[in-house]
């Protein structure tokens, strides 16, 4: 797909509902452990290299970041709207208990009652199996009733020969159909296109073919993940 980015717009941060943008156009959350490279994702994707910030210090964002991008699915087409919203990294713990529980009710209230969000895409690690803390995330989205669309980031720190079945690790563990899962590589800027083409289709309603799954809720799961143990590597 020719998909070219029009603009981007940083819109707000926000940390209660009546902060949150107004307005109805499509919006997709991006979520992740810190450091799996979240910042990277949402920089390639907007076309625009410091969108967000990437940063070797982990839990960075401690706000809901709201973006608006314009852009054309095909040079010949009107520009669409949508709105990508960077929730904190659920895999930092340097802070209060008081602040992690701040963070979780924050990241709680989104998912379950912004009205515009189309998708969550759950960001992970492809070069390790996912950890409990992902499948904790995967399964608070599934009983929030999300549409998620998970991209395995950082692929280029595999070889090519591994990338597969890396992938397909991720699926298995993750327990979706196989070939749902995005390769994903800021630094090589593979995987953009896949993933904008599941965006487009899920914002422009067209959710059976935007690639994502809707996982059956387990009762009893709860709230949002609160932040775990960091990583020990920088967020690129």
């Amino acid at each position: 797909m020719a998909l070219q980015v029009v603009s981007t717009e940083f819109l707000r941060t926000a940390t209660k509902p009546d902060e949150w943008p107004r307005g109805e156009f499509p919006e997709i959350a991006f979520v992740g452990r810190s450091n799996v490279g979240k910042s990277s994702m949402l920089n390639a994707l907007s076309r625009k290299r410091k969108l967000a910030r990437v940063s070797a210090t982990p839990g960075r964002t401690r706000a809901l970041q709201f973006f608006e991008i314009r852009y054309r699915p095909n040079p010949a087409a009107r520009p669409k709207v949508v709105r990508f919203c960077d929730l904190p990294g659920y895999g930092y713990a340097k802070v209060s208990k008081d602040e992690r529980a701040r963070w979780t009710a924050m990241i709680d209230d989104y998912l379950r009652q912004r009205s515009p969000l189309r998708a969550v895409v759950l960001i992970v690690d492809g070069r390790h199996e996912p950890m409990e803390s992902d499948l904790d995330a995967l399964r608070f989205l599934a009983e929030a009733g999300r549409l998620v669309v998970v991209a395995a980031t950082k692929m280029d720190k595999l070889a090519r020969t591994k990338r597969g079945q890396a992938l397909k690790l991720v699926e298995r563990t993750m327990r979706l159909p196989p070939g749902t899962a995005v390769p994903f590589s800021a630094e090589e800027g593979t995987g953009g296109d896949a993933l904008w083409a599941r965006i487009h289709a899920v914002a422009s309603g067209a959710q059976a073919g935007a690639g994502g799954v809707m996982v059956e809720g387990e009762e009893g799961v709860g709230a949002a993940p609160e932040p775990a143990e960091p990583d020990d590597e920088g967020e690129a």
